[in-house]
C-alpha cells in the first residue's frame, strides 16, 4: 500500500478507468444516491427532451432548437464530471485493492489436530480454516488466516500489508503475538490459532474499505448533505415561483411571456449547491485514501471525522516520545570509588547483556574511559542474567561478583551479604530519578560502586510536534508506568501538557472517561490486550499491527506500520479533511452571487428594463449570459477536483485564525473568481452564437 503514490490525476490507466465509471455512474439508480446532483440529472433528461421536441415544432418560442441542445449538453457534461470526481477518487481506492488481491491467495494450511503437537498435521486450502483451528507455517511458508501465535517464534515477512520491507518477529504471548493472512514466514515456525472466520479476514476488511464498499457517510456530511438538499428545495420553489410570476407580468403588459422553460432551468442549476454536491462524495473518498495511503485502516469514516475534533491526544512515552531503549548518560561513583574502577565493572558486567541499555553500558565505558579489550577466557566468567524477580543481572568470575539492577533489589543483595548501602547511593538513585533518568546500582564484592544513569531519549522534533498540536487547540498528555517523579522530568523535557504516571488499563480509562464527560474528543493508541478497555472507550482509537487481536478489535482504526507517532498524523488527516469540507462548501455557495449577476437580469431584464443595473459584468445578451454561467458551473467542478483530492493544505494555527484565513481564500475568492471567469466564458461564446 504505501507503494501507491502516484496521483490519481496523472496516472492514465486511473483515469482511463474514472471516465469509464463516470458514464456508468449515469444510470439512475446511482445519481439518486446523491441528491443535489439527482437534480442535475433531471434537468439533464428534461431539457434532452424538450430539445427533441422542439425538433419536432413543439416548442415556447423563446429558445431555439440549438440553444436547448447547449444547455442539455452542457448539463450532462455536469453530471458526467459530477461523476468523474467520485470515479477518480475512488480510483487510488480500487487500485489499492487490486494490489491487495494479487497478494491475496489461497494457500495450503497444515491444520493441527492438537496445538502441542506439530508432527501431526492435515493439508488443507486456507479458506476452509475456521475460528479457533490450529494450523503450522514453516519457513518460506504464507500465513493462511489472521491469528493469534500460540507456540514458537519467527521472523515475518508484512510487506504485503505495510508496504515495509523489514521483516518483524512474531512470537507466542505478549503484545507482538498477532499475525495476518497473507503475510509470509522467513525463519523457523509458528502454531497460529484462528482468531476470525473465513471471508472476515484482516485482508478482507482492507480490500473491502480501500474499494469503499463499506464506506458509510458520516454524521457530518450527512448534515452538510441535508442543508443542500434544502437549498435544492428551495431554489426549486424559487424558480417555480419566477416562472409564474414572469407569466402574471407578461398577462397584465400584454404581451407573450419572454422567460423560457430552458433559461429557468438553467437558473435552477446555477443557483443549486451543484459545486460541493459534486465533489462532497469525492472528498470522503479521498479523505479515507489519504489515511490508507498513511498506512492507516480506518473501520469507518466516522472515526476520521472524529480524528479531525480531537482535542486530547493519549500517547505512550515509549516508542512515541522516546527512542523506546534507554541509553547510558554517565557514571555516577560514590565515595571511595573512582569514575574509571565503576565503569570497568559496570562494563564487565554488562558483556553478555544484549539489550540496548547492557550494550549502551558497554560502549560509554569505552568512550569515556577506552576500556576495549579483556582477556576473558582466563577468568572463568559466568555471567548471570536478568529475571523479574532478582531485577539483577551480572558477572560471577575468579575471586569477585558483580551486580548491577535497580536500587532496591541491590540494596537487598548488599545488605543481604553483610555489605553496606550508603546514603550517598540513594542520593544519587533519587537525583537520576528527579531529573528523568532510570538508576542502574553497581555492586562488586558486596560493596556499592556508584551508579549508572540511564537516560530516556527524546526523539528529535518531538517538543516542536506537540508546540504545533497545542496551536491547534490539542492538549497531549504522555502515558507511560515510570513513578510520578520520572514521569514529570520526561514530561518537561518532551514538552507534552500533562502526564499520567504508574498507568494501569483502569487509570487510561478513567482518563478517557474524565476528559469525555468534560465534553472533550479522545484519541488513543494502544497494542497490547491491557490497552483494549481503553481503546473501545476513547472516540479515536488506534491499534498497533503489530499488536494483539483485542487490541486491533476494540480500536476504530488500525496502524499497518505499527508506529505509535502515526497518531499526529491521523488528526492532521482528520482535520484536513473537515477544512476541505467546509472551504470548498464556502467556495460553492459564495459562487451563487456572480450567478446572480449573470442570470437574472439576463432572464427577466426584457420585463424588467432597470434590472439592466445588475448586468455589472456586461454580459453581452441573455443567450450567452445563461451559457457563459452554466459553463462554467460545469467546468468549476472539474477546476475543483484535485483540490478535493489532495485537500486543502492544513496548518497548525488557531481555530479561529484558521477560520478567518479560509474564509478569506474561499469566500471572497468565491465570490471574485465567478466574475471573472464568467466574464472571460462571454468573450468567447457570445461571437459564436452571433454567428448562428
Amino acid at each position: 500500500m504505501s507503494e501507491n503514490r502516484k496521483s490519481a490525476m496523472t496516472d492514465r490507466s486511473m483515469v482511463s478507468r474514472a471516465v469509464k465509471d463516470a458514464f456508468l455512474k449515469l444510470d439512475p439508480r446511482e445519481q439518486v444516491k446523491n441528491p443535489v446532483m439527482f437534480l442535475v440529472y433531471l434537468s439533464a433528461v428534461l431539457t434532452t427532451i424538450l430539445f427533441v421536441l422542439s425538433l419536432a415544432g413543439v416548442s415556447d418560442g423563446v429558445a431555439s432548437s440549438g440553444f436547448i441542445l447547449s444547455i442539455a449538453v452542457i448539463l450532462w457534461l455536469t453530471s458526467l464530471f459530477s461523476n468523474f470526481a467520485e470515479a477518480i477518487a475512488e480510483g487510488r481506492g480500487k487500485a489499492q485493492a487490486d494490489s491487495l488481491r494479487a497478494s491475496k491467495r489461497d494457500v495450503t494450511a497444515h491444520k493441527l489436530e492438537d496445538a502441542a503437537d506439530r508432527a501431526r498435521f492435515t493439508d488443507i486450502s486456507g479458506a476452509l480454516l475456521k475460528k479457533g483451528d490450529y494450523f503450522l507455517v514453516r519457513t518460506g511458508e504464507q500465513i493462511a488466516a489472521d491469528g493469534e501465535v500460540v507456540d514458537g517464534a519467527a521472523s515475518v515477512d508484512e510487506s504485503a500489508i505495510t508496504g515495509e520491507s523489514a521483516p518483524v518477529i512474531r512470537e507466542a504471548g505478549g503484545d507482538r503475538s498477532a499475525v495476518t493472512g497473507g503475510t509470509t514466514v522467513l525463519s523457523d515456525w509458528l502454531v497460529v490459532r484462528v482468531t476470525q472466520e473465513a471471508g472476515q479476514s484482516f485482508m478482507d476488511k482492507m480490500i473491502a474499505m480501500v474499494e469503499g464498499a463499506n464506506r458509510k457517510k458520516t454524521p457530518n456530511e450527512i448534515a452538510l448533505q441535508i442543508l443542500l438538499v434544502a437549498l435544492s428545495l428551495i431554489f426549486v420553489l424559487v424558480t417555480a415561483s419566477l416562472f409564474s410570476y414572469s407569466q402574471f407580468s407578461a398577462d397584465q403588459a400584454g404581451i407573450v411571456n419572454p422567460t423560457s422553460v430552458v433559461w429557468l432551468v438553467a437558473l435552477l442549476i446555477c443557483l443549486a449547491p451543484t459545486t460541493i454536491g459534486a465533489l462532497l462524495s469525492a472528498i470522503g473518498i479521498a479523505g479515507m485514501s489519504r489515511l490508507n495511503q498513511a498506512n492507516v485502516l480506518a473501520m469507518s469514516g466516522r472515526a476520521i471525522e472524529a480524528a479531525g475534533d480531537v482535542d486530547v491526544l493519549l500517547l505512550d512515552k515509549t516508542g512515541t516520545i522516546t527512542l523506546g531503549n534507554r541509553q547510558a548518560a554517565a557514571f555516577l561513583p560514590v565515595a571511595g570509588c573512582s569514575e574509571k574502577e565503576l565503569a570497568d565493572a559496570a562494563q564487565l558486567s554488562s558483556l553478555a547483556d544484549e539489550t540496548p541499555e547492557g550494550r549502551s553500558i558497554v560502549v560509554l565505558a569505552k568512550e569515556n574511559f577506552g576500556i576495549r579489550g579483556r582477556e576473558l577466557a582466563d577468568q572463568n566468567l559466568q555471567f548471570i542474567p536478568f529475571t523479574a524477580q532478582t531485577r539483577m543481572s551480572g558477572v560471577d568470575y575468579a575471586g569477585g561478583e558483580i551486580r548491577k539492577g535497580a536500587a532496591e533489589a541491590v540494596r537487598s543483595y548488599v545488605e543481604n551479604s553483610g555489605g553496606k548501602y550508603s546514603a550517598a547511593c540513594a542520593q544519587l538513585v533519587d537525583q537520576v530519578s528527579r531529573q528523568g533518568g532510570t538508576p542502574l546500582v553497581v555492586a562488586k564484592n558486596h560493596k556499592v560502586l556508584g551508579v549508572i544513569y540511564l537516560k530516556d531519549i527524546i526523539k528529535d522534533g518531538v517538543k516542536e510536534k506537540f508546540a504545533d498540536l497545542r496551536k491547534m487547540g490539542i492538549k497531549t498528555i504522555m502515558i507511560t508506568g515510570d513513578n510520578p517523579v520520572t514521569a514529570a522530568a520526561i514530561a518537561a523535557e518532551a514538552g507534552v501538557d500533562d502526564f499520567l504516571a504508574e498507568a494501569t488499563p483502569e487509570t487510561k480509562l478513567e482518563t478517557i472517561r474524565s476528559y469525555q464527560a468534560q465534553g472533550h474528543l479522545v484519541a488513543m493508541t494502544g497494542d497490547g490486550t491491557n490497552d483494549a478497555p481503553a481503546l473501545a472507550q476513547a472516540d479515536v482509537a488506534v491499534a498497533m499491527n503489530s499488536g494483539t487481536q483485542a487490541a486491533k478489535e476494540a480500536g476504530n482504526m488500525v496502524d499497518l506500520d505499527s508506529s505509535p507517532t502515526k497518531l499526529i498524523d491521523i488528526v492532521r488527516i482528520g482535520k484536513q479533511l473537515l477544512m476541505t469540507r467546509g472551504s470548498l462548501t464556502t467556495f460553492s455557495i459564495a459562487n451563487d452571487i456572480a450567478k446572480y449577476f449573470a442570470i437574472i437580469p439576463a432572464i427577466f431584464m426584457s420585463l424588467y428594463p432597470g434590472l439592466g443595473v445588475l448586468n455589472i459584468m456586461g454580459l453581452q445578451s441573455p443567450s450567452s449570459a445563461i451559457l457563459s454561467a452554466l459553463i462554467y458551473n460545469a467546468l468549476i467542478i472539474v477546476a475543483l477536483i484535485p483540490l478535493a483530492l489532495k485537500g486543502v493544505k492544513y496548518q497548525e494555527v488557531p481555530a479561529a485564525k484558521l477560520l478567518k484565513h479560509n474564509l478569506l481564500v474561499y469566500g471572497l475568492g468565491g465570490i471574485i473568481v465567478p466574475f471573472i471567469a464568467i466574464k472571460g466564458i462571454d468573450l468567447i461564446v457570445a461571437p459564436i452564437l452571433g454567428a448562428f
